[in-house]
């Protein structure tokens, strides 16, 4: 069969049919990248929280006199402290949770991590 036997119309249908599979990997593609940056993101956020748990048991008990005394607005200050110091730790690495947390949620997505 030749290429003029086939009528232009399955032709142009068959075209039609090719670039939407195209489009469809492309947007598939797309979406992947969406969910690995939520993925990302959420999961500095958790190592972000951990961390901020574990610099907060580092001051328990402590008291003393500070940039704002040993009163109540020490505690406010040390928090935003260890807030600030838990998200440096997380976006520059961490102690490696996140890795663990951001390969599971790929894998619950039926992403591999590349």
């Amino acid at each position: 069969m030749t290429t003029a036997a086939i009528p232009a119309a399955a032709t142009a249908a068959l075209g039609q049919t090719l670039g939407s599979l195209g489009d469809t990997q492309s947007v598939q593609a797309q979406a992947a990248l969406k969910i690995k940056g939520k993925a990302k993101a959420a999961s500095e956020q958790f190592e972000a929280m951990f961390l901020n748990a574990m610099f907060q048991q580092m001051y328990t008990g402590m008291e003393g006199d500070g940039p704002f005394g040993g009163s109540g607005a020490l505690k406010i200050w040390r928090s935003m402290l260890t807030d600030q110091y838990a998200n440096s730790f997380a976006k520059s690495g961490g102690i490696g949770i996140a890795a663990h947390v951001y390969d599971a949620l790929l894998k619950q997505q039926g992403i591999k991590p590349s």
